[in-house]
This record gives C-alpha cells, sequence and structure tokens, in this order.
C-alpha cells in the first residue's frame, strides 16, 4: 500500500501497534529541489543536520525481531518538503522560525525558500494526503483491535542547531515525548524499561509531545501515542554519516517496548 509520499508496511493482524517515521527520508523530488535556494553542497548539509536518519532502519529491526509485527508508517520524502508533524495553521510554533508544515528557513535560519514562496501547492499535494493516510491506518488499528498505539521514532543532534526552540535543555541518549490526552503511564513506564540501558533517558527535553492525526487529537482516547527520539552519537556519526551497531540494539529495545504493549490494554 503506497503513494507517492509514504509507505504502510504490515505487521501482524492483531497488533494495535503503529510505528510512525516521518523524518529518515533525504528524498526531494526535482520539481520540489527547483524550489529550493540553497546549492546542491548546502542541501546536502542541510540534510545531513536535519535527517532523523536510520530511524527507518531502526524500526524495521524492531520489526523483524518484535513477537507480534508492528505496522509501519514510513515517509518516503525528506521533511524538507513537507514535514507531516507540524500543524499545518497557526498552531504551530516552529512557524516564529520558518519551520511550520512546509520550510522556509533552515536549521540554521538562513532562507531555504523565496519570501514569496507559496505553501499551498505542497500541503496539497503532499501533507493532507498523508495525513489522511496516517488517519486511516489508525483507523484500520482501531477497527482491527479497539485500539491503535503510535510510537513515534526520531532522532536528534547531540549539539543543539539553532532552530531549536527548546535547546538550552537536557540533551539525554533518549528521550520520550509525551501528551498528556494520549500518553497513558502504562506506555511511559513500558518506554522506561525498554530504553533504560542507553546511559539515561528523560521526558520532554530537548523536544516535547508526540504524533496524532488531527482527527483523533485530543478525542479519543483509544489512541495511545508516544515518541521515541534518539539522541544521534547513540547510534551513528554525525552529522548525517553512517549508522553504528547502535542500530541493532536500539531495534532490540523498541521491539520490546511493541512486545510490552498486547500486554497493557491501558497502553
Amino acid at each position: 500500500m503506497t503513494s507517492r509520499s509514504y509507505e504502510v508496511l504490515t505487521g501482524a493482524p492483531d497488533s494495535p501497534v503503529l510505528l510512525h517515521v516521518p523524518h529518515s527520508s533525504r528524498v526531494i523530488p526535482p520539481d520540489v529541489r527547483a524550489g529550493i535556494l540553497l546549492g546542491d553542497k548546502e542541501l546536502d548539509r542541510e540534510l545531513d543536520h536535519i535527517t532523523d536518519a536510520h530511524t527507518a532502519e531502526i524500526a524495521a529491526s524492531a520489526s523483524a525481531t518484535a513477537g507480534l509485527a508492528p505496522w509501519r508508517f514510513v515517509n518516503r520524502l525528506s521533511r524538507l518538503v513537507v514535514d507531516p508533524e507540524r500543524f499545518p495553521d497557526e498552531r504551530e510554533e516552529m512557524l516564529a522560525v520558518g519551520m511550520g508544515a512546509v520550510y522556509t528557513r533552515t536549521t540554521h535560519r538562513t532562507a531555504l525558500r523565496p519570501a514569496s514562496f507559496d505553501p499551498a501547492p505542497l500541503i496539497d499535494r503532499y501533507f493532507t494526503p498523508y495525513a489522511q493516510g496516517m488517519a486511516d491506518a489508525v483507523a484500520e488499528r482501531l477497527a482491527a483491535t479497539g485500539r491503535a498505539v503510535i510510537i513515534d521514532v526520531h532522532s536528534y543532534p547531540t549539539e543543539p542547531l539553532p532552530y531549536e526552540l527548546h535547546g538550552e535543555g537536557p540533551r539525554p541518549p533518549v528521550c520520550l515525548g509525551t501528551d498528556a490526552f494520549h500518553t497513558p503511564p502504562a506506555l511511559l513506564d513500558a518506554a522506561r524499561e525498554a530504553f533504560g540501558g542507553f546511559g539515561g533517558l528523560a521526558t520532554d527535553t530537548p523536544f516535547a509531545g508526540t504524533y496524532v492525526p488531527l482527527a483523533y487529537y485530543g478525542k479519543d482516547p483509544r489512541v495511545s501515542a508516544l515518541m521515541i527520539e534518539i539522541r544521534r552519537d547513540v547510534y551513528m556519526s554525525e552529522p548525517g554519516g553512517a549508522a553504528g551497531t547502535g542500530v541493532q540494539s536500539l531495534g532490540a529495545a523498541l521491539a520490546a517496548l511493541v512486545d510490552a504493549v498486547p500486554s497493557h490494554p491501558s497502553a
């Protein structure tokens, strides 16, 4: 089941878990690339900074080793095309640094697109279908199992980048992003246990919150969600370098979290 921008990878029919991997790709379609101001070398370096490299591999490793294979929803385009996890309107705080649903500024706050750029076509072409696809995937898990558990798989750089609005806080090896409505204590506890062996973890620092499709956000308690933010030095060389052995150990930890979900219906 594919579209131009995402892929839904089948898991076990009775798994409620949906691993969401929104920022792992570096792919930018040629017509979208034409609207970006950066030269090729500058764009490559921006992609090094902004891409959650190898997170799709971590999710794939977890899926292969979990007792009950989760479903995976993987963005196949770069977040420089659209960022599917932003609010598409004025609710998005990252608009303050030019990083709403369509970025107009870089990680270092320089111009990415012209001041006159109209984001509407990219929203219509990529953001809206992606959001609908994710909502449909959640609806399928609800229909099949009576609940949906979204685990958002991200990474972040060891040193803060200029675009970060809350970069002054602690930067633990693993950050767990939560939502007051959608993150039940059992799910958070299971994540703390699964990821407790990487040298430290914290909640909602340096990044907070988690992704839930707007159709369900703040409305449906059957939809649980948690964000896993992994500091990149845990598993790769920075910026944009090769993956290390940490990919396998992180995949095993994520699989342990996936396996804990069926035994915790409140998660």
